[in-house]
């Protein structure tokens, strides 16, 4: 499918797939969005230090990048693992402006080190910052109680339906600890309802520019 970069509201570049119509971050601002739905919803709500983290849809690596910044003004050793079918190929990444649009040219070296990583193995990307890409299919997912926290980034339901299964966030629920959060853009009924069907306790929340809802999803100890 063809792809191009496109600029979005707040001046940071996404990729678009035509056919879809369908871009890896919100037209409205990809920055916006990762920063609301992702740190603030997510990252600062999340306390655990060591913190591990699992992004379903690396993508850009946006979200993986603006988490590595956050963490500068408050340290904790972070265990970030990233999973993409079909990861971004260098062309793209020559488009990308992120750490100009985030003022953080003196970081723009820890971007690229992101994505020359080798998939498959834990890579030490900064002090306390490991990343481990994993080219896979969400489906493939198989880990037990191993995060704290997921980045629930996939395209969007209308696109791609099955991942947004109650196959898909039962998978999420086994991965994450107990007391763990997966955070998402997405706030149809019929996502809210495959998590709750689960297992998870889910709030909707305030969405980013262009939105008007979220979905953060709990994981609660059974009593």
């Amino acid at each position: 499918m063809k792809r191009k970069i496109i600029t979005t509201g707040d001046g940071s570049t996404t990729i678009q797939i035509e056919e879809w119509n369908e871009q890896y971050h919100s037209k409205h601002g990809a920055i916006q969005e990762a920063k609301h739905v992702f740190i603030k919803h997510g990252f600062e709500h999340v306390k655990n230090a060591p913190l591990s983290i699992l992004e379903i849809g690396f993508g850009t690596g946006l979200n993986a990048f603006i988490t590595y910044l956050e963490n500068l003004s408050n340290p904790r050793p972070i265990q970030y693992v990233g999973v993409e079918a079909y990861p971004v190929n260098t062309e793209e990444l020559q488009y990308l402006n992120y750490a100009e649009a985030l003022a953080a040219q003196n970081h723009k070296k820890i971007f690229a080190v992101m994505h020359n990583a080798a998939w498959g193995q834990p890579v030490t990307i900064a002090e306390n910052f490991s990343l481990h890409k994993l080219q896979r299919k969400f489906q493939d997912i198989e880990a037990v109680a191993e995060y704290h926290l997921i980045y629930f980034d996939a395209f969007g339901a209308r696109v791609q339906p099955e991942l947004w299964t109650e196959a898909i966030f039962k998978n999420m629920f086994t991965a994450l600890k107990t007391g763990g959060i997966l955070v998402t853009y997405a706030a149809k009924g019929s996502v809210r309802r495959a998590m709750q069907a689960v297992g998870f306790t889910v709030e909707r929340l305030p969405g980013p520019p262009g939105k008007r809802e979220m979905l953060r999803a709990t994981k609660i100890a059974i009593a």
